[in-house]
């Protein structure tokens, strides 16, 4: 089996793809506010969106697109006004959108894709992203260095730009996944994720593509949270147009499938994990760890309940070893345990590899320090512990000794800083 190897760049680094940004002046001054990918060999597309009652049009715009269209062509993004909760105007954007992006590039408006992050209850105005939409079409470009552009132009409160590719061989022909996405607050998804787009060269058969985001999804952007908000505008959608040469992969048990499912895994997993280490005023990486359950979704409820603990979060974040708080969440998850049998360890991991989805969390366990064994505090030593707890990536990990399965979350701490760029986000 071919080795999956990461490679450079993020949605232009997949053969056929281009990218391209520009300053729209939606909301924003002096910095570009709006991207665009694009294929002119048309996609297969995929999408995963916001279980919140309340969707953004773009979110009821994709949906349709995805549902209905026999292709995608191009993503319009825009960031600084999330359309969302505008109503009947909003939805006319999105379709004003489409059309413009269907006349300049010469393809269907029902081929474009569009999606918005930003502030809700404001109407984008409409001239200003139809003219950025005609404008990112005559500056496209497969550099890799536009995909980079158009990552860093749909950023918010975001303070890095997020994207990753991967690439690996079959039958002598290379396939790569690449994305992008942001993300910092207002991160809880729910069958959903923030913003993510995601591009692929292969060719693969769309209703397997669908049910293989949606798998992939429930155990990587499904995993993070930084602030329990989900928001009414997440978007998740990957476009495959086959230009790889490869066959079709439209069997489950073939090897070109297990590998594309692999390096789309580890795009979703390193996005996701970025997205919760780049939290709004984060300054570490929340990571829990829980192993030894009865059955996996009980293990993934139990390590997002820690993860989504504001007291938990708020001792990471002061490098309190004050473990109570890690077992008392798991106390209130809603799975039933024993807490007489739980043990609790903190240990430092690596957030690079963490995003690679390479993290041995066995390996940090036996170097990490021991809080409670048995339900009862060990004699750790404090010192320890706060040194541990000012590390990038803190890692905590809770042995429920009942079973053989296990799950990891993701978060962040919770800082000051939190509250003040979410006490006057809309300014």
């Amino acid at each position: 089996m071919s080795d999956i190897v990461k490679i450079a760049g993020g949605v232009t680094a997949a053969k056929g793809f281009s990218a391209a940004c520009t300053e729209a002046g939606i909301k924003y001054k002096n910095r570009v506010d709006m991207a665009m990918v694009y294929s002119k060999k048309p996609c297969t597309a995929a999408g995963t969106f916001t279980l919140n009652v309340v969707k953004a049009a773009p979110v009821l715009f994709d949906k349709n697109v995805i549902e209905n269209s026999d292709h995608v062509n191009a993503v319009v993004i825009n960031a600084g006004i999330a359309n969302a909760c505008t109503g009947a105007e909003g939805y006319k954007i999105c379709e004003s959108t489409a059309a413009a992006a269907s006349e300049a590039l010469s393809i269907d408006k029902e081929a474009v894709l569009v999606a918005s992050t930003g502030v809700i209850g404001f109407q984008i105005p409409e001239e200003k992203i139809v003219n950025g939409t005609k404008v990112l079409a005559t500056k496209l470009s497969s550099d890799l260095e536009a995909g980079t552009a158009a990552s860093k132009a749909i950023m918010t409160t975001d303070t890095k730009n997020k994207e990753i590719a991967f690439s690996f061989e079959v039958d002598g022909k290379k396939i790569v996944v690449g994305g992008m996405c942001k993300g910092s607050g207002m991160i809880h998804p729910n069958m959903g994720t923030m913003l993510a787009f995601v591009t692929t060269d292969a060719a693969v058969e769309k209703k397997l593509l669908q049910k293989t985001l949606k798998e992939i999804v429930g155990d990587t952007f499904n995993m993070v949270s930084v602030d329990g908000d989900t928001s009414t505008n997440d978007t998740l959608v990957v476009l495959a147009n086959g230009e790889s040469g490869a066959a079709k992969i439209e069997d489950e048990n073939s090897e070109a499938y297990k590998l594309f499912a692999e390096a789309l895994r580890k795009v979703c997993e390193y996005l996701a994990i970025f997205i919760a280490a780049d939290g709004e005023g984060a300054t570490k990486l929340f990571t829990a760890n829980v192993i030894n359950v009865s059955d996996k979704a009980k293990a993934k409820l139990l390590a997002k309940t820690v993860i989504q603990s504001s007291l938990s979060k708020a001792a990471i974040f002061g490098g309190d070893a004050n473990w109570g708080r890690f077992l008392c969440a798991l106390g209130y998850s809603g799975a039933e345990f024993n807490p007489d049998k739980t043990d609790i360890w903190i240990t430092e991991g690596n957030i690079e590899n963490s995003k690679l989805g390479m993290t041995d969390l066995s390996k940090y366990m036996e170097s990490g320090l021991k809080l409670v064994e048995g339900g009862r505090a060990t004699d750790y030593s404090e010192e320890i512990a706060a040194k541990i707890l000012q590390c990038e990536e803190v890692i905590v990990t809770c042995d429920m000794k009942e079973g053989n399965e296990s799950a990891v979350a993701h978060g962040c701490d919770l800082s000051y800083d939190y509250v003040k760029i979410n006490a006057d986000y809309r300014s």
